[in-house]
């Protein structure tokens, strides 16, 4: 990938962990956290997710093959991608306002929310994140960064199934019929 690529990928993804760093600083204090197994996979998975995509030199030779072609076009698409997946996410985080977690948790007056990209998914967030990596892995081009997607695709997965558990129990039928018409991470799909 050319140099001016990957710093704008670098770029994006420091830009938004700093907004996320400062948007956490507001949140409501926890009434009941979610952890367990589930947790220690997904942030397993998230770990060997980044090493695979940010170090190519500790990824094996055949994991650094191309899977596209190495070309401004389909660098700046990737670029494009990660852009939309960041703002998506970011949108749905503001939304969600003060009842944000990092972890699986019910906040104090925890409300379910419904606006904005969660009209579109459940869960915006990962929807938005998991764009930007998918965005990320076209720019850098290599099987390393499908790979890296396809980890951080089934660790929040789990987190999602673990989620869905937790605002169940909380909103109860409510969150049945919001589950009935919005779907999870992919509009009209999944």
């Amino acid at each position: 990938m050319h140099p001016d690529f990957l710093l704008w990928i670098v770029g994006l993804w420091i830009a938004f962990i700093a907004i996320w760093a400062l948007a956490a600083v507001k949140t409501k204090r926890t009434a009941r956290r979610r952890s367990g197994w589930r947790r220690s996979v997904q942030l397993g998975l998230a770990v060997l997710g980044l090493i695979l995509l940010l170090d190519r030199r500790l990824a094996a030779e055949w994991l650094n093959s191309r899977f596209l072609p190495d070309t401004a076009a389909v660098a700046w698409a990737g670029v494009a991608m990660t852009v939309g997946g960041i703002a998506f996410a970011v949108w749905a985080r503001f939304v969600l306002g003060r009842n944000w977690s990092s972890q699986v948790a019910v906040k104090q007056g925890h409300e379910l929310v419904r606006r904005g990209p969660y009209r579109l998914v459940r869960h915006p967030i990962y929807s938005g994140v998991l764009l930007a990596l998918l965005g990320t892995a076209a720019a850098i081009g290599e099987l390393r960064g499908l790979i890296a997607f396809g980890l951080f695709g089934a660790g929040w997965w789990l987190k999602v199934r673990v989620e869905e558990i937790v605002l169940l129990g909380q909103f109860g039928e409510q969150y049945r019929i919001y589950q009935s018409e919005v779907k999870a991470l992919l509009p009209f799909v999944l």
